[in-house]
């Protein structure tokens, strides 16, 4: 399998760090539209990342389409996702949370980094600053609730989950764009749990 896209996407990332989990072996292509459409565009008309080529010659696009076919794919003591019942409902709902504060987090850096500077609308910014940190705050009370500090996974169960990589890759993405939030200082118990997160070797190796 071959990844188009740079780790610098949390999109991107939580797709590498999800195969790394799953144990599929892949290829990294790290390109990005803005500079190289061009190396996107014969496999994904929308020209965005993360593009997902198969083995087999089929592509997958959009970060979420591609987790759910991973996990379909996946043998079913490494999904990443519970199948049914509380325990999918429960995981989904962090999981989008978490995606959703990703979708936020690079809104309020694309308008710095598209808009010339006379066009820079700073509320609209701030308004997208303040659902990144709803977002974060709900998730640092995730993991206060599942007693993470102690090892445990934010979704609960006995082994980590989609929302484990997308609640960390939310937090990290968020700290290092928007640094100036003080987020480690704002929500600690959910840096302190991104910070073991990021040490496993699924995530250390897949760094932006």
């Amino acid at each position: 399998m071959k990844l188009i896209g740079l780790y610098r996407s949390p999109y991107v990332r939580r797709v590498a760090v999800s195969l790394n989990l799953l144990g599929m072996a892949y290829e990294n292509e790290a390109v990005t539209p803005f500079d190289n459409p061009e190396m996107v565009s014969p496999h994904n008309p929308l020209v965005r990342i993360p593009t997902l080529l198969l083995d087999d010659g089929e592509v997958l696009i959009e970060s979420y389409a591609i987790l759910d076919t991973l996990d379909d794919m996946a043998h079913s003591d490494k999904r990443l996702m519970p199948a049914s019942g509380d325990a999918r409902k429960h995981t989904m709902k962090l999981t989008a949370i978490a995606t959703g504060t990703m979708d936020k987090t690079v809104w309020a850096v694309y308008e710095g980094r598209f808009h010339p500077r006379e066009k820079y609308h700073k509320p609209w910014v701030e308004h997208n600053e303040s659902q990144v940190e709803g977002g974060l705050a709900y998730l640092n009370d995730a993991v206060e609730s599942a007693d993470v500090v102690n090892n445990g996974w934010i979704a609960g169960g006995d082994r980590i989950s989609q929302a484990d990589v997308s609640a960390t890759i939310a937090y990290s993405f968020a700290d290092m764009a928007r640094p100036k939030l003080g987020l480690a200082e704002k929500y600690p118990s959910l840096a302190d749990y991104a910070e073991r997160m990021e040490a496993l070797e699924a995530f250390s190796t897949v760094t932006p």
